[in-house]
C-alpha cells in the first residue's frame, strides 16, 4: 500500500499544510468571535437566561443630590449650546449644582460660562487656570470640589436629553451598581461622509452590546459623553491615563461593584468632520485602549473576576490587540492556501480581496465627496484597525499625549 504524504509548503522552511490550516481556521473564528460572535453568544445565553429568571431590574423615585461636571477645553463653538441643553435638564434644582471646567482654554470658552445668565435659583461654579493639563486633571479638580453622592460626567461638545439625570439615578436603588453608563449617539448630516456613517453604524451595535453585557453582568467601560457613578466609588485616575472614562469605570468594576447601562439617558454629538478628524480620535482611542490592557492585567484572569474577564476579553480585549493582528497574517495564510489549487480557499481569497476592495473604494469616494452606504461598513472596519496599529506605535513612541488634540465635529 502506497504511502501518502502530507503536502507541505517550502518557502525556505517546511510547514505541514495542515498546521497552516488550523492557524487559519483558529485566527478567522478568533476575528469573528471578537466583532460578531460575542454578540450572538450574549444573545444565545441571555435569550435562556430570561426563561429561567425574568429580568427585574431595581428602580427607585428616589432622587439623590447629584454634580454635574463638565470639562471643556476650547469650546466657544459649543459652551452656548451646553449651557443652554444643561439647563434645561429636568431635575429638581435644589438637588443638582453644575461644575463647569475651562482650564488651558485661551479662547471665549470662560467668558462665555462666566456671563451666561443663569437662573437665579441654580448653583453652579466655573473653575478655571491657564495652565493646560489635560482633561483628566481638570475633572480631578473639579471632584475635589464635590460633596454629592453621586457625579454625573459628560462632554462639553455634547447634548444630553431632559430626561437623562432621572434615568441614571434610579440604577443606584441597587446597591451593587457603582456607576451607569449613558447611551453615545451620532448625530448624521446628510453631507456626512462614509467614516461618519460607519461610526453611527457601529455605535448602534456597541449600544445593544453594551445592554446585553449589563443584562449579564457589568458594562464594559463607559463613554465619556454621558455616565454617572457614586462618588465613594470614584477613585484618581493616574495622570497619564489617554482613556479616563474607560479606565475609571472599568476600576470601578474591578473593585467588585457593577456597570449598569441606561438607554434612556443618551448623549448626541455629531459626527467628525473628515475622515482625518475621525482618525485623530480613533488613534487616540486605540493607544489609550492598549494602555488600559495593560495597566488593567490582573481582569484577564477569569479566575479571580468570574464573568467579568469573560466579558472584558471578549468585548474589549480581542478586539484591541488579537483580532488587527491576525487580519494581515489571515490574508497572507489564505493566499498560500489557495495557490495548492483548492477551490474553497479561493473562494475565500476572492471574498477578502473583494471586502477590502470594498474599503479602498469606499476611501476613494469619500474622498470625492461620494457616499455608498454598501461601502460604510469595510471602509470604517479597516479605517478601526489601521487605527489600532497607529495608536500601538504612538503609545510606544510615547508620542501620544493626554494634552491630545480634539477632532473637529461636522457643523449641524
Amino acid at each position: 500500500m502506497p504511502i501518502r504524504h502530507t503536502p507541505r509548503f517550502t518557502f525556505g522552511v517546511s510547514y505541514p499544510l495542515r498546521m497552516v490550516e488550523i492557524v487559519f481556521w483558529s485566527g478567522l473564528a478568533l476575528i469573528f468571535y471578537a466583532y460578531l460572535g460575542y454578540g450572538l453568544v450574549l444573545w444565545t445565553f441571555l435569550h435562556f437566561k430570561r426563561l429561567f429568571k425574568p429580568v427585574i431590574q431595581p428602580y427607585s423615585d428616589a432622587l439623590p443630590e447629584v454634580s454635574f461636571i463638565v470639562c471643556a477645553y476650547n469650546e466657544e463653538d459649543w459652551i452656548l449650546r451646553k449651557l443652554d441643553n444643561s439647563i434645561a435638564i429636568n431635575y429638581p434644582r435644589h438637588l443638582i449644582q453644575f461644575c463647569f471646567v475651562t482650564d488651558g482654554s485661551d479662547d471665549r470658552s470662560t467668558e462665555l460660562v462666566r456671563t451666561y445668565p443663569y437662573p437665579p435659583d441654580l448653583r453652579w461654579c466655573l473653575l478655571h487656570q491657564p495652565e493646560r493639563r489635560g482633561k483628566i486633571a481638570a475633572f480631578q479638580r473639579a471632584m475635589q470640589q464635590i460633596e454629592s453622592p453621586v457625579v454625573i460626567s459628560t462632554d462639553a461638545n455634547t447634548l444630553v436629553n431632559p430626561e437623562a439625570i432621572h434615568r441614571l439615578v434610579r440604577h443606584f436603588a441597587d446597591p451593587q451598581v457603582g456607576a451607569v453608563a449613558g447611551e453615545k449617539r451620532i448625530s448624521m448630516a446628510d453631507k456626512d461622509d462614509a467614516s461618519s456613517a460607519g461610526e453611527g453604524i457601529y455605535w448602534k451595535y456597541e449600544s445593544l452590546l453594551k445592554k446585553w453585557d449589563a443584562e449579564l453582568w457589568s458594562v464594559v467601560g463607559a463613554a465619556g459623553e454621558l455616565f454617572a457613578f457614586r462618588t465613594e466609588c470614584y477613585e484618581p485616575v493616574p495622570p497619564d491615563t489617554l482613556v479616563e472614562d474607560f479606565y475609571l469605570t472599568m476600576r470601578i468594576a474591578q473593585r467588585g461593584w457593577r456597570v449598569q447601562y441606561e438607554p434612556g439617558a443618551w448623549a448626541a454629538e455629531a459626527s467628525s468632520a473628515s475622515v482625518a478628524e475621525e482618525m485623530k480620535r480613533k488613534i487616540r482611542i486605540a493607544a489609550g485602549g492598549l494602555q488600559a490592557v495593560w495597566r488593567l492585567a490582573p481582569l484577564l484572569n477569569p479566575l479571580r473576576y468570574g464573568v467579568l474577564s469573560f466579558q472584558y476579553i471578549s468585548h474589549r480585549v480581542l478586539r484591541w490587540t488579537i483580532a488587527p493582528l491576525l487580519l494581515p497574517i489571515l490574508l497572507t495564510i489564505n493566499i498560500l492556501l489557495a495557490i495548492q489549487g483548492n477551490i474553497f480557499y479561493q473562494i475565500l481569497l476572492l471574498a477578502q480581496t473583494l471586502f477590502y476592495l470594498a474599503a479602498l473604494a469606499g476611501w476613494f469616494l469619500e474622498q470625492r465627496k461620494l457616499k455608498v452606504k454598501a461601502l460604510f461598513v469595510p471602509y470604517y472596519f479597516c479605517l478601526m484597525n489601521w487605527a489600532m496599529y497607529a495608536g500601538f506605535m504612538r503609545l510606544i513612541l510615547g508620542r501620544q499625549s493626554v494634552l491630545w488634540e480634539k477632532a473637529k465635529r461636522a457643523a449641524e
